[in-house]
């Protein structure tokens, strides 16, 4: 992989004076967090630096957006830098690829195993827990001070990606870095309720409704669940509301592989896949021109519903079934 070092990619956001930062779509508190993390940081360098939206923040992930946050693309002219944050693809912030394409260098700071470095710089790790922890990193490489703000976007964004501490992917580093966390005064408890325990209840109506339509294939080693446009309407809920929802399904006892698929649109779906112990969800994923981790990937299908339950139900079960030999 064409990796560049800290110092290097600590270097050129150093040297930089106007900086745009880039989460993926359908944001996440790991996308969210270490973007607010490093822009915090850059301002207070010195630097004009703002995150580029084209989508609406989660309620339960607003309090990261101190004043970050734009959706003007023209907000600071022509960026010397601009860098996608836990995202390795222009596809994952295709309303914003023109605006990222104007920087006069670009940079990907990711943790995903299907990321293709396209940027002029890249500090990919697919060993890291959260882009939290590489953002950790080339904070320090900067030589600059974890204060509050800092470390509670970097709490948000490896609490949220380890599944707040219970996915495989959290380490021992993992847990030093969170540890060092509390140095600058992080109130852990406070971050977890803003991300945890703000829910409405449209949310609890839709995940119940999610849940009362899965169907259990191969034994009961797969689940597969979804939510129509036709199910939001009627709970009220939005689509945003039903993150998460895959780990409920693979937490069902006996499951193996979760997939759980949004119909977007008529013929546009999104799938999110997770592992629990056997399978690969992003050989899955890849198979569909997705990505992400061996135990948590995504993709879109450009079909119906009905069409993309079959084809996840077909690809799910002859995963798990080369992975049982």
């Amino acid at each position: 992989m064409n990796n560049d070092s800290l110092k290097t990619i600590s270097g050129v956001l150093s040297g930089a004076e106007r900086i745009l930062l880039f989460p993926h779509i359908n944001m996440d508190g790991d996308a969210l967090g270490s973007a607010a993390a490093l822009c915090h940081v850059l301002r207070r360098m010195g630097r004009e630096a703002f995150v580029l939206l084209e989508d609406k923040i989660p309620d339960n992930l607003a309090f990261l957006d101190r004043g970050y946050c734009t959706f003007d693309a023209d907000r600071i002219g022509e960026p010397d830098l601009c860098v996608c944050v836990d995202c390795g693809d222009a596809g994952r912030f295709p309303k914003r690829r023109e605006a990222f394409m104007r920087g006069k260098t670009t940079m990907c700071i990711d943790h995903h195993a299907t990321s293709d470095p396209f940027c002029r710089y890249n500090l990919i790790d697919p060993g890291a827990c959260a882009t939290g922890e590489l953002i950790y990193k080339v904070i320090c490489a900067m030589g600059q001070e974890i204060d509050r703000e800092t470390g509670e976007a970097l709490f948000a964004a490896i609490t949220t990606d380890s599944g707040n501490f219970q996915y495989s992917n959290t380490t021992k580093e993992t847990h030093e870095i969170v540890a060092s966390l509390y140095d600058s005064g992080l109130d852990a408890n406070g971050v977890s309720v803003k991300i945890y325990e703000t829910v409405r209840l449209e949310k609890l109506k839709i995940r119940a409704r999610v849940l009362e339509n899965i169907t259990l294939y191969g034994g009961g080693r797969l689940c597969i669940g979804f939510v129509t446009q036709e199910m939001l309407k009627e709970t009220g809920a939005l689509m945003e509301e039903t993150e998460g929802v895959v780990a409920e399904l693979r937490s069902i006892d006996g499951v193996q592989i979760a997939v759980f698929i949004k119909e977007e649109e008529e013929r546009l779906c999104k799938v999110s896949l997770r592992a629990k112990s056997v399978g690969d969800v992003a050989e899955i994923a890849a198979a569909f021109n997705g990505g992400g981790h061996k135990k948590a990937a995504g993709c879109t299908l450009h079909c119906t519903l009905r069409e993309a339950e079959e084809k996840m139900r077909a690809a799910a079960l002859e995963n798990l079934e080369r992975y049982d030999k």
